[in-house]
């Protein structure tokens, strides 16, 4: 399932995770629906460089992310979990592989992956995305807090 993370991936104790959904609820409660633009065409790594990705960067909606995360990583701190990267780069991921695969996905192959998502003819459509809900994974639960 296609998403934007607005955390990094952590353990959560099980006792946690009742106390954890409703500091999210909480605090996810004022927001408001908005609209994102995922468009740009990047390749990232996770931090340890075993994996490359193939994303779709926000352009729209970055600053209304920024203020999710902020109330996200508040909850984080309550349960001592790490907080979200300083300047993230919200994106979609579409593809991944394994290892660092980032100088030969850069380049000619960044620009030809750019000109297609440019050229699609429905891009308009496909590449806006309506927030309506945040979503909590944990294990195999999920839990979903509308916005308004």
């Amino acid at each position: 399932e296609l998403h934007v993370s607005l955390s990094q991936s952590v353990v959560l104790r099980y006792h946690w995770i009742s106390p954890f959904v409703q500091a999210l609820k909480e605090r996810l409660a004022p927001f408001h629906r908005f609209f994102c633009v995922a468009d740009q065409v990047k390749v990232y790594t996770n931090q340890n460089k075993t994996r490359t990705f193939i994303g779709l960067e926000v352009s729209t909606g970055h600053f209304q992310l920024l203020e999710l995360v902020s109330e996200v990583d508040r909850v984080m701190e309550e349960f001592d979990l790490p907080t979200f990267y300083k300047d993230p780069s919200f994106h979609i991921s579409l593809a991944w592989c394994v290892g660092d695969l980032t100088s030969r996905l850069e380049g000619q192959c960044l620009r030809e992956l750019q000109d297609i998502v440019d050229k699609f003819e429905d891009s308009a459509h496909l590449l806006r995305i309506q927030w309506e809900q945040i979503r909590c994974k944990s294990g195999n639960k999920y839990f979903s807090f509308p916005l308004r």
